[in-house]
């Protein structure tokens, strides 16, 4: 039955009400009153409660100066990121990136870039070709069928050169640093390419050749060693070239600096201006190194039989797939901690 009236409030089942009851029962029995914290100073409130407010002033302080910290690195990240996509816009138009398999470049145009994407191709074909010949090989063939794919692995060489003549028009420091290979290929490299005279050691060709196959003849010999002499001097040549070439962007780079305060000034800019125009050697000195390797190999082809030439080509080939192996040998050495 409720004895609650229809307008009145039934004290005894109010829940908050009964937990303010509690509260103050418990304090008037331990003699206690609550405390009025609007009537204290600070020299009322007990060391805890000092030090817990002090606490917690010095972590608002260390938040708020996170927080500032943290809007500052965004701001210099935003701006960080507003550069990257501005230069990464600038390389896109200059066409300095590596493309990947899945584009479609333009190596007419004389993309540096695209040079990457067609090596790729070019490797994988030229690979088939040379299991093709490899087959010929171990299957007897007639000179006539092992020709024929002579021949194409040689156009297929000739037009590996005019791509890379193309890319270097674009961008020569690309093509001299040979981003297309590998980092042990890259060591060795020549440059932006492999030297014409390695191929005609005695460890590399001769010895091999005369071992696989029909001893090579006197007069064939002396050919060969002439090639390699005419190789290694037109390589000393073209080494003296780039030498001299960087001893002189080098004198030129360094006299802007000496004669400007600022590399905005026109004198330096002038400076710079000419050690720009003398880079600009650098695509000649690529074209007349990959020359003399088209050169020494053409020669090395009119010397050798069908059959020896054959021969060379997986020779070569063995030697240059050896060389791109021994990166994924040195990544996989095992390494021991330095103690």
């Amino acid at each position: 039955m409720d004895c609650a009236s229809p307008g009145g409030t039934d004290t005894s089942t109010d829940p908050d009400l009964d937990k303010n009851q509690a509260f103050e029962r418990g304090h008037a029995a331990a003699g206690l009153t609550p405390p009025d914290s609007s009537h204290k100073s600070n020299g009322e409130l007990g060391p805890k409660t000092l030090r817990r407010l002090a606490q917690n002033r010095e972590a608002a302080r260390r938040s708020r100066l996170r927080k500032k910290a943290y809007v500052q690195q965004l701001e210099s990240s935003g701006l960080r990121l507003a550069r990257l996509e501005q230069e990464l816009q600038r390389a896109r138009q200059q066409g300095f990136l590596i493309s990947t398999l899945g584009d479609q470049p333009d190596s007419e145009n004389g993309d540096a870039s695209s040079f990457y994407v067609e090596h790729a191709r070019w490797l994988e074909e030229h690979h088939k070709q040379v299991d093709e010949l490899r087959a010929a090989v171990g299957a007897h063939a007639g000179d006539g069928d092992l020709q024929a794919i002579v021949d194409t692995v040689m156009a297929r060489c000739d037009e590996i050169f005019r791509l890379k003549g193309a890319a270097a028009k674009a961008d020569a420091f690309r093509v001299l640093s040979g981003t297309w290979g590998t980092p042990v290929e890259r060591c060795f490299l020549w440059l932006g390419g492999f030297r014409p005279s390695e191929l005609l050691m005695v460890p590399t060709i001769i010895v091999l050749l005369a071992s696989r196959l029909e001893p090579l003849t006197e007069k064939q010999l002396d050919s060969i060693d002439v090639l390699r002499r005419s190789s290694l001097q037109a390589e000393e040549a073209l080494s003296r070239e780039m030498e001299a070439l960087r001893q002189s962007v080098t004198e030129t780079v360094a006299a802007a600096g000496s004669s400007s305060l600022s590399c905005s000034d026109d004198d330096c800019t002038g400076q710079m201006a000419v050690a720009v125009g003398k880079l600009g050697a650098m695509e000649g000195l690529l074209r007349q190194a990959d020359d003399l390797r088209l050169r020494i190999l053409e020669e090395t082809r009119r010397v050798l039989t069908t059959r020896q030439c054959a021969r060379a080509v997986l020779v070569v080939t063995d030697y240059f797939s050896r060389m791109r192996a021994l990166s994924s040998l040195w990544i996989a050495r095992p390494t021991t901690g330095v103690n």
